[in-house]
């Protein structure tokens, strides 16, 4: 006679968690370790791999090959726009729902300060649009970056745990 072992997983943090059929315990939710450092700069990868595919004033971006080619935009072309709108919307939801309003208030208030600061010592010229643009398009992918990463560095910093609530689940 052969015994067998029920195993049921459970979503802890977007992991997977073997609860043996029990309820996942404190120890259990330990077990994940959250976001390291290259966790965090994969997603700032990410972040500059799609706010520079969008646009970048070198004119080697999304913008630039659908608007100089108006008249032959194709089904590739969709089908990058496309990829790039999931991008954004990833990237747009998960931001908000973690750092909310008053969130993305403070951070583009903060990285907004320090450029003009960088302006205001000489570090940047204000008559350089293109060097502008580029440091907007970094805070901006730094903001998503940060904004993705949030839940987890929340955790980190106070121990709280960030959950979604699920529609139905009353």
């Amino acid at each position: 006679m052969t015994c067998q072992r029920r195993i049921e997983f459970a979503p802890i943090h977007g992991a997977l968690i073997s609860t043996n059929g029990r309820i996942p315990e404190t120890k259990d939710m330990a077990a994940y370790k959250g976001l390291s450092w290259s966790g965090f700069f994969m997603r700032l990868l990410a972040a500059v791999v799609l706010v520079f595919s969008t646009y970048n004033p070198s004119g080697w971006s999304y913008y630039h090959w659908v608007m100089d080619n108006p008249p032959n935009f194709n089904p590739a072309m969709a089908l990058a726009g496309l990829v790039l709108v999931i991008g954004w919307t990833i990237f747009l939801r998960a931001t908000g729902r973690s750092l909310g309003a008053f969130g993305l208030i403070l951070a583009a208030a903060f990285f907004g300060t320090l450029l003009w600061m960088l302006i205001d010592w000489d570090i940047v010229p204000a008559d350089s649009v293109k060097a502008i643009t580029y440091i907007v398009l970094v805070i901006l992918s730094g903001i998503l970056a940060i904004g993705i990463s949030w839940s987890h560095i929340r955790r980190r910093m106070t121990g709280q745990v960030d959950v979604d609530e699920i529609e139905g689940d009353n």
